[in-house]
């Protein structure tokens, strides 16, 4: 285990990381995919976590804004979409071998155990992947600060955020094309910048803790595999 980059890391995906771009719900080809990856680096050793998102299903800020159905009770609606999302990912994972158990903020004990910090730990020791799922369990917080908190508590190398483009850029790629890409940045620039990456309760925290973060493309082949190992890809942000 000494040769390995890292020991134990926090995975970030958001839900609409489990289906196409656009596309709603749970999609067997992009599980089958994340799925595969992730085994594929629990066997070499590292210990995994991951935080799942619900935006493919429901998302607490949109489901407020577009009726009459509160801010809390749409962020609780969220988070049974991450609970679906993670009991998906955990049957995925098992279906190839890969020893999973989910944990949740929520307490929906018929589908998968409470998070329980000491718990949660002796699975990661024993070789299983934890899926964590429901956020922190309260409104008004993101999965983004759900995985800083979770890296923090489990005490995890690194922070590992995937998304939809390669890094963190200083404008929308995807709405311009001479966006420029950061192979590096710290914590106060991010703030200062208001760079997209996460939500600022979530960077904060990282900062804080001095949580190492990278931000890198998930629909990369390999790619969780690859930041996993070391190999500088997306972007690393880091205290200095």
């Amino acid at each position: 285990m000494s040769d390995l980059a890292y020991q134990r890391i926090l995975l970030k995906i958001s839900g609409e990381g489990l289906c196409r771009e656009g596309g709603f719900g749970l999609e067997a080809a992009e599980l089958t995919t994340i799925a595969g990856e992730i085994a594929a680096v629990a066997k070499t050793g590292v210990q995994v976590a991951v935080v799942v998102g619900g935006g493919n299903f429901a998302r607490g800020e949109t489901v407020a804004s577009a009726g009459h159905i509160q801010r809390a009770t749409a962020d609780y609606m969220g988070m049974l979409a991450t609970v679906m999302n993670a009991i998906a990912l955990q049957d995925t994972l098992e279906g190839i071998g890969q020893p999973t158990r989910v944990a949740s903020a929520l307490v929906v004990s018929q589908v998968c155990e409470p998070f329980i910090r000491r718990r949660v730990l002796r699975h990661l020791e024993k070789g299983r992947v934890v899926v964590l799922a429901a956020g922190t369990g309260n409104p008004f917080f993101t999965t983004d600060t759900c995985a800083a908190l979770r890296a923090t508590e489990l005490q995890a190398d690194v922070l590992m955020k995937a998304t939809k483009v390669d890094g963190v850029y200083d404008s929308d790629p995807k709405k311009n094309p001479h966006a420029k890409m950061f192979d590096r940045l710290t914590y106060r620039r991010v703030i200062n910048d208001n760079l997209r990456v996460m939500d600022m309760t979530a960077i904060s925290l990282a900062m804080e803790r001095r949580l190492p973060i990278i931000v890198f493309n998930l629909k990369r082949p390999g790619a969780i595999g690859r930041v996993a190992a070391g190999e500088k890809l997306g972007t690393l942000i880091t205290v200095d």
